[in-house]
């Protein structure tokens, strides 16, 4: 029996878009936001260590898979993913929760944590930047560690930038995620095919970029927030990341006044895979 065997799948209406929502586990509420280019299942290796003492509620974010796809890039930016996940916590009657976030789900985590502080126990944030830190680094540093791993975003700021990602059947995606993976095992031929699957949902690969366009092309969104983050949180970084450098770490504590960082050496960007029974440590040591 796989996790696909234990899921609950919902459709639910928020912000004018019909989210799909995966429910799995029993206990106080944790939301698992995913990043770029993945999807609910990306948490599959982390699943199995927290279901049975919490429930998992792991959308599709707007965009992505079985989820409504808007056009246009303004249906795309900061504050309307956070009022997405606000949305979803007010449809299921959450109350206070636990949220994580990898990736570009990490960047909408640290949004909602400084917008909505009360609605949050505790806060995960994995291989994911803190929006006025990563800002800093590439526009106003101009870091070249950072510029140089965040070259792909400039990428797909280019007029029909996400084009390279269709070709050869996905071959780019394939690469940066089944290809960078420290662990080499991690993507079954099975969990493969899952990908492929949601990146051939029409309109999915262009609305990813979309996330990047919304907020990357425009260094005034910065401006839009505080970067304040008054909940209890836990960084996990996976050190062997070729997206993020380990700079994005320096200087959280200016803004996060509860602050937990774990490093994990031997991980890529993709840590839910290349150590899953880390992250699974680490979170229920934090949150328990």
């Amino acid at each position: 029996m796989t996790i696909l065997d234990e899921i609950e799948e919902k459709y639910i209406e928020i912000n004018g878009v019909k989210l799909h929502i995966v429910i799995i586990g029993a206990g106080e509420p944790i939301v698992l936001l995913h990043g770029f280019p993945e999807f609910w299942y990306c948490w599959k290796d982390v699943i199995p260590g927290l279901k049975d003492k919490y429930q998992l509620i792991i959308p599709d974010m707007r965009g992505y898979n079985l989820s409504d796809k808007p056009d246009g890039v303004e249906n795309y930016s900061l504050q309307i993913l956070v009022d997405d996940i606000k949305g979803l916590s007010e449809k299921l009657n959450l109350g206070k929760f636990y949220l994580a976030g990898h990736d570009w789900g990490g960047v909408v985590a640290w949004g909602f944590a400084e917008k909505y502080p009360d609605l949050l126990k505790k806060l995960i944030i994995l291989n994911a930047p803190h929006l006025l830190i990563f800002n800093n680094l590439l526009m106003k540093q101009k870091d070249k560690n950072q510029v140089k791993a965040s070259g792909y975003i400039f990428r797909f700021l280019q007029p029909d930038g996400e084009k390279i990602l269709f070709e050869k059947n996905f071959q780019a995606l394939k690469f940066a995620v089944f290809g960078m993976a420290v662990n080499k095992k991690a993507f079954s031929d099975f969990d493969k095919e899952k990908y492929v699957e949601a990146w051939s949902q029409p309109g999915a690969i262009t609305a990813g970029v979309n996330y990047y366009r919304a907020s990357a092309a425009n260094p005034s969104v910065a401006d839009d927030w505080n970067g304040m983050i008054n909940v209890p949180t836990l960084v996990i970084h996976g050190m062997k990341d070729m997206a993020l450098t380990p700079k994005i770490l320096e200087g959280l504590e200016d803004y996060v006044s509860d602050l937990k960082i774990v490093r994990i050496e031997n991980a890529s960007h993709w840590v839910l895979v290349d150590a899953p029974e880390k992250v699974i440590s680490n979170i229920l040591e934090f949150i328990s």
